[in-house]
């Protein structure tokens, strides 16, 4: 009795795996895209002031004080005078005792309206008050 080879052959089944590193890197891409996404800035985009010693701080529970280069002042977002600021920021004291503030001056801004948006949160008896900086190029 002969053997009659099969006309198929005996090929082995094999995963291949560019097609499996294509979607990896794909999923990679994804998530690296959407975890930036999720950053959030409750502030208004200014141009910071570079400082040499600066330090990361914690955002939670923080409110962000915007001062603009042409003088507008900016509560999250939110256009206010400095009365009004006063206001708002009396409110979120009321509610939140731990209540930390982040001054967002562009460098361009009068400093001395810095200066008065800290005066009015030290009024209110807010001591958890940070500059916003960028690190100083080397």
């Amino acid at each position: 009795m002969t053997i009659i080879p099969s006309p198929r052959g005996q090929k082995r089944a094999r995963i291949e795996i560019i097609p499996l590193i294509d979607i990896m890197f794909f999923l990679l891409a994804t998530f690296v895209m959407v975890s930036l996404s999720m950053v959030k800035n409750q502030g208004i985009p200014v141009r910071l002031p570079a400082a040499a010693t600066g330090q990361p701080e914690e955002r939670k529970d923080a409110a962000t004080i915007t001062v603009s280069a042409t003088g507008q002042l900016y509560l999250d977002k939110e256009e206010l005078s400095l009365d009004a600021l006063a206001a708002k920021l009396a409110a979120l004291k009321s509610a939140n005792a731990e209540l930390k503030i982040f001054i967002n001056g562009d460098e361009d801004a009068r400093l001395g309206l810095a200066i008065e948006v800290l005066d009015t949160t030290r009024q209110l008896g807010i001591s958890k008050v940070a500059f916003e900086t960028k690190k100083k190029p080397r």
